[in-house]
């Protein structure tokens, strides 16, 4: 069960800097997420998670991205683990004995296996693993003998690489998973499908969410703004909200943030009630995208409006606007490859 989303929230701003600090989620917004239920959003429902869906997935995420980014996408990382290691091997008691536990993961194939008596002999490395320092296991893609599959190991079993240095979503710790030689047992790799176009819709949400989470981050913080004696600098006005300019770009960030969350739920509404087909797949990558340019808009309209003051290290603000920049460009929000596949597909209609 999920608890309210605010007592949640409150837990994951108050130590949203301790987060991006550690480069991982704080110990304190660790527990709050786990006793909400947020870490078995993708639990299946026989072994006591709640085996959200896309929209489920997607509203929560946002919640939690409207107090810390990063602490929403590790969340979102596990639910799309979880989702790896369900499909792969259905009805694992091993795996899902502790439904809050916490999932890290890639599909990328970044290591090769080779079949021995005992199972299999893996050796690699899989960067960008967002919460590996957190979590209890990996759904990870490896090559075996030609062919692409999907192991599941402790993260225990492996090394953190912590290679993870960026400007924005810093909390997410998202390092390089390192295996040299490793034994995995067979019963733990499988010969996984391509993803269908659901599963990838799911797995868009777990990037898209957070990243409209921390724009409303961003106009909660602006609302703050334009509610205290705060006025434009180099002014007559007596107040921010005085300003017919400052509204209207209020109004504008407002408007961008609404209407990126409307499309992701669209998205996931539809990705929910049925499959999907290759048509499909072209035009919603192309409105997840623009949902991810329209949010990361709201935010640079916001910084407008607070001006330099807005990239103090202090004001939380800045820290939005870096999340939002970083995580808006994730591979599953392209936009130029979006344009050209959808172009593609009404090319070929």
């Amino acid at each position: 069960m999920i608890n309210d989303a605010g007592t949640t929230r409150d837990v994951l701003r108050a130590h949203a800097e301790k987060t991006e600090q550690n480069e991982r989620p704080a110990p304190e917004s660790l527990e709050a997420m786990r006793e909400a239920g947020d870490f078995a959003l993708r639990t299946p429902r026989e072994h006591g998670g709640t085996g959200a869906g896309a929209e489920a997935v997607a509203r929560r995420l946002t919640a939690l991205g409207q107090a810390c980014p990063s602490s929403a996408w590790v969340a979102g990382t596990c639910a799309t683990g979880k989702s790896l290691a369900a499909a792969a091997f259905p009805g694992s008691e091993e795996l899902f004995a502790d439904p809050d536990a916490v999932f890290c993961g890639s599909g990328v194939p970044g290591a090769r296996g080779v079949r021995d008596a005992d199972g299999v002999r893996v050796t690699g490395r899989w960067p960008n693993v967002s919460g590996c320092e957190d979590a209890s296991w990996a759904s990870l893609a490896v090559v075996v003998d030609g062919t692409f599959c999907f192991a599941v190991i402790p993260v225990a079993d492996l090394t953190v690489d912590r290679t993870w240095q960026m400007a924005g979503m810093r909390g997410t710790g998202s390092h390089t998973l390192v295996a040299e030689d490793l034994p995995v047992p067979a019963s733990r790799v499988v010969a996984a499908a391509p993803f269908g176009l659901n599963d990838l819709m799911l797995y868009s949400m777990t990037v898209l969410a957070p990243v409209i989470g921390g724009a409303r981050g961003a106009l909660d913080a602006t609302y703050a703004v334009f509610a205290s004696d705060r006025k434009p600098f180099m002014s007559a006005y007596t107040s921010m909200g005085e300003s017919p300019g400052a509204r209207h770009w209020l109004a504008e960030a407002a408007h961008l943030v609404d209407r990126a969350e409307a499309t992701m739920l669209s998205v996931a509404r539809e990705s929910d009630a049925r499959a999907l087909s290759e048509a499909d797949g072209a035009r919603l990558r192309m409105a997840l995208a623009d949902a991810g340019r329209d949010a990361r808009t709201a935010v640079d309209r916001l910084l407008d409006l607070s001006g330099a003051g807005g990239f103090r290290t202090a004001n939380v603000l800045q820290r939005f606007w870096r999340d939002v920049s970083v995580g808006s460009r994730h591979p599953h929000l392209n936009p130029y490859l979006a344009v050209e596949r959808y172009g593609s597909a009404l090319a070929d209609a």
